[in-house]
């Protein structure tokens, strides 16, 4: 068995984006020519490199613990290696002469030993029940390891009730729903978006579009061989907008039709939206950029070129006003017209990752990797609350749509924020606090999205969950295990399907139970 320059380059650029090292990997692909590989990232599991490591490492302690013979060496299990110890040129035998020298202290030790075992034994047993890390009955260090990974049967989508759509080659990134009907489109790394009916009257239900991504080279189009990194579809769900790492948007029919190309950016679009009224498209690129462009005619209206570093999300505060962040800590609201950002917002101590405006448009969130949420507001220049809670960065965020916890129109709404640590966590901004820690999920959470009425939250990990919450109570009350590494969920306008895309080309969508 060996393995290639070419692999050893992907899994590290696998892992650089499994981690959420998205600009990193970004850059270590181009450098490593990761697109000219060949490699079928979809034959590649999660935390691949990890596992490969480890089991490194296994082969190593393995290889320590066998004499030159073939024989077991005395005193296995051994203890469990660094990678930093692996990879010395004398670990094997610095750590068999290791070995060597603690079984002779143990032999010396073991007349001694033996007049105290039963004592020893009689102490670590109660009840017949063996002791485990040092709790009498041996239950409690179990149960702590296994109770957040439990989940009730009874909140369990069955397969019946869910829908498994295969075609993508490779990670798909992205999805959303049409605002209109029932087409879901997603983004992949296989340089294309597809758009699928899942409408239940629809005879076409099993169907995909394929919107390939191309560049012109030579007088003819060929696949770019880049990812499709973000998608939205404009309020009347007439066109759908994406962007890719190759440096376009693009604008297509319901249909799947290339309708236009918008070519401004030099280098990878990490974001882009369309504003309420679908005449304008913002998006965010590598080249330290914003752009509105104008929907109809395919030009840019204007460039915005106010960060230092890539900017890495845009949200619409109004059909002319939008925020955009970037990986150089600031925050800029910025006007079509406008020569200067109206408000810069500094106080982030890390990449800011994600923005989005709240219903109002009053309140702007920001989540960074330095693990803080905060809130701004147009009248202040700093940050009105900075929510501390989560232990590791904090991936995006989501405003609810309406007020939760009763049908009054005064109800407050509720930020949700998903974090590296493995949790989601529900915010009272008003109050300035954390109503709910959701805490299910064992790998780090990509995505959340409220469902239409505000009532419900889906969030998507790594784990290859999905989750759906009660707001209100914080109780999970449906869930769903798919197949890859969960990247995007997202719920229809009707509020009865959920769509997720995953790290295996995979993308699912389950009907919810009668609850919803």
């Amino acid at each position: 068995m060996s393995i290639t320059s070419d692999e050893v380059n992907f899994l590290v650029y696998r892992y650089l984006q499994e981690s959420g090292f998205s600009h990193s990997a970004f850059t270590f692909g181009i450098e490593s020519h990761i697109s000219q590989s060949n490699i079928n990232g979809t034959l590649v599991p999660p935390a691949a490199l990890i596992s490969i490591l480890q089991k490194g490492l296994q082969y190593v302690e393995a290889e320590i613990s066998i004499n030159e013979d073939g024989t077991v060496f005395d005193g296995r299990p051994i203890e469990s290696l660094s990678l930093i110890d692996a990879v010395m040129p004398d670990v094997v035998h610095t750590r068999k002469q290791a070995f060597r020298d603690k079984l002779a202290q143990q032999q010396q030790q073991q007349a001694a030993c033996s007049a105290n075992s039963t004592a020893v034994q009689s102490h670590a047993t109660k009840n017949g029940e063996t002791a485990l890390n040092g709790d009498e009955n041996g239950t409690h260090a179990l149960n702590n390891h296994f109770e957040a990974m439990e989940v009730d049967c009874e909140v369990q989508i069955p397969a019946s009730k869910a829908t498994v759509l295969r075609g993508h080659e490779s990670e798909v990134f992205i999805c959303a729903w049409n605002p209109v009907t029932d087409l879901l489109a997603s983004g992949s790394g296989d340089s294309t978006a597809r758009i699928w009916n899942l409408n239940e009257n629809s005879n076409s239900s099993s169907t995909q579009l394929v919107l390939r991504h191309c560049i012109r080279e030579g007088g003819q189009d060929v696949p770019s061989n880049k990812d499709v990194t973000s998608l939205d579809w404009n309020s009347d769900g007439t066109l759908l907008a994406t962007g890719s790492y190759d440096g376009f948007a693009r604008i297509w029919t319901k249909d799947g039709n290339l309708s236009s190309t918008l070519g401004q950016h030099k280098g990878p679009i990490f974001a882009l939206k369309w504003n309420k009224k679908g005449n304008s498209i913002l998006s965010a690129g590598v080249d330290k950029t914003t752009i509105i462009w104008d929907a109809h005619t395919g030009e840019a209206k204007q460039q915005f070129p106010f960060h230092s570093a890539p900017a890495l999300d845009v949200d619409w505060q109004n059909n002319t006003t939008f925020a955009s962040c970037s990986t150089d800590m600031c925050i800029h609201v910025c006007r079509l017209g406008s020569e200067r950002p109206l408000k810069t917002f500094q106080g982030h101590t890390n990449e800011v990752n994600a923005i989005k405006w709240d219903p109002s448009g009053m309140l702007l969130a920001s989540c960074s990797d330095d693990m803080t949420l905060k809130i701004w507001s147009m009248k202040h220049d700093s940050c009105v609350h900075n929510l501390q809670a989560h232990n590791k960065e904090i991936y995006t965020i989501k405003w609810s749509p309406t007020g939760t916890g009763s049908n009054s129109p005064n109800a407050n709404i509720l930020l949700a924020s998903a974090s590296f640590d493995s949790t989601v966590r529900l915010w009272d901004v008003d109050r300035g606090v954390c109503t709910h820690t959701l805490t299910k999920h064992q790998e780090p959470v990509y995505s959340v999205a409220f469902s239409p009425d505000g009532k419900f939250l889906a969030s998507g990990s790594f784990d290859k969950c999905v989750h759906i919450w009660d707001t209100v109570s914080g109780a999970l009350v449906n869930s769903y295990r798919g197949t890859g590494g969960i990247f995007e969920v997202c719920w229809n306008s009707v509020g009865d399907k959920v769509g997720a895309s995953a790290s295996d080309g995979s993308v699912c969508t389950q009907k919810l139970n009668k609850w919803i």
